[in-house]
């Protein structure tokens, strides 16, 4: 499975914003948007001048890197979201939050996308009762998400579940600590998600 394997930092300080992808540590003064609040390399401190094409660009790319999508896998998510019913960002930005590594982030089950995904590859959750190894999958309304009953001292769970109080859940999910239950009341809508990204420039950028 490929996937992205350098330093997660550098990509947040490449597009200039937090994305969130260390968990704990970018709410820290250890954060490298903190520390550096410019690009990384030799020029990061130039002063640039963006295209529209590269605005565009960038915006695509920040998607990407927040929910841990390589290339040819985000563009068949735009594709499908293109063939869909409603508008085509919104639609897109839905089926990437209906991941089920994100869902398990988003839950508190995890510190980041990323440690879902590992805990998801791991068999350590199931939906609906069903263990679902597979990153990808999409959640649908009604589903539970629960971390499996054996996995449950896992201590990487138990300190993101503590964390997880500090960044809140969504108000489309609701979570039961006690029996590391999560359940998806309803899909989201846009107004429900606070990602920081302008899906219009995205949409732009995939229909020329």
């Amino acid at each position: 499975m490929a996937r992205y394997t350098d330093s997660v930092c550098r990509l947040c300080r490449r597009e200039g914003v937090k994305l969130f992808l260390k968990g704990e540590r970018c709410y820290t003064d250890k954060c490298a948007i903190e520390r550096r609040n410019y690009p990384p390399g030799q020029h990061g401190q130039a002063r640039a001048k963006f295209s529209e094409y590269a605005i565009q660009l960038r915006e695509k790319q920040k998607l990407r890197r927040i929910y841990g999508v390589l290339e040819r896998q985000f563009r068949r998510y735009f594709h499908s979201a293109e063939r869909g019913k409603g508008i085509t960002g919104e639609t897109l930005l839905v089926m990437l939050e209906r991941r089920l590594d994100n869902l398990v982030y988003r839950l508190g089950f995890a510190n980041s996308r990323a440690e879902g995904r590992q805990l998801v590859r791991h068999g350590h959750c199931a939906v609906n009762g069903r263990k679902v190894n597979i990153p990808s999958y999409l959640v649908k309304a009604g589903d539970a998400i629960t971390v499996r009953e054996k996995s449950r001292t896992v201590a990487r769970i138990g300190e993101a579940l503590e964390a997880s109080q500090r960044r809140g859940i969504p108000d489309w999910l609701e979570v039961d600590r006690q029996t590391f239950t999560g359940r998806v009341k309803a899909l989201p809508v846009r107004a429900d998600l606070t990602t920081p990204i302008n899906e219009k420039l995205v949409v732009e950028l995939y229909s020329k």
